[in-house]
């Protein structure tokens, strides 16, 4: 492995340890505060969504440079897969999260966001097995 493939390798790393942990951690307590009712958190945890989601871009790119010469290998490309899919459903819990905070902000009682909480729960649910099958197919099938 070169220096450059070393430092791939850690910027990988550390933008998947620094990215999509926080980002797993703030979509799995998004329900809590929808069920509290709390909306300043709520626009807290929006943020920190985009936030992460935006650097979990640094984990896909740095993953890509660093198997550009494997890229055919079946665990990459299931790998970029599997991460093209939780990103989509990561778009799909901000849209939730805006939508929520809009419901809970408004003045009718009957806009509650359950189906946001339900959504946002389960999906993220979901992008945090993805990311665990990831870690597996890079730990254990990389050469």
């Amino acid at each position: 492995m070169s220096p450059l493939d070393h430092f791939l390798l850690w910027l990988h790393i550390g933008f998947a340890i620094f990215a999509l942990g926080p980002l797993t951690a703030v979509t799995s307590v998004t329900p809590r505060y929808i069920r509290a009712r709390e909306v300043a958190v709520l626009r807290y945890l929006h943020r920190a969504t985009r936030l992460f989601g935006l650097l979990t871009i640094g984990v896909f790119l740095f993953g890509l440079l660093l198997g550009r010469s494997a890229l055919g290998a079946p665990y990459l490309s299931v790998s970029m897969t599997l991460f093209v899919v939780a990103a989509v459903l990561l778009v799909i819990v901000e849209r939730d999260q805006r939508t929520a905070i809009a419901a809970l902000s408004s003045e009718s009682p009957d806009d509650d966001a359950k189906v946001q909480t339900g959504r946002i729960a389960a999906l993220g649910g979901i992008s945090a097995l993805i990311w665990l099958v990831i870690l597996f197919l890079m730990v254990f099938f990389n050469p």
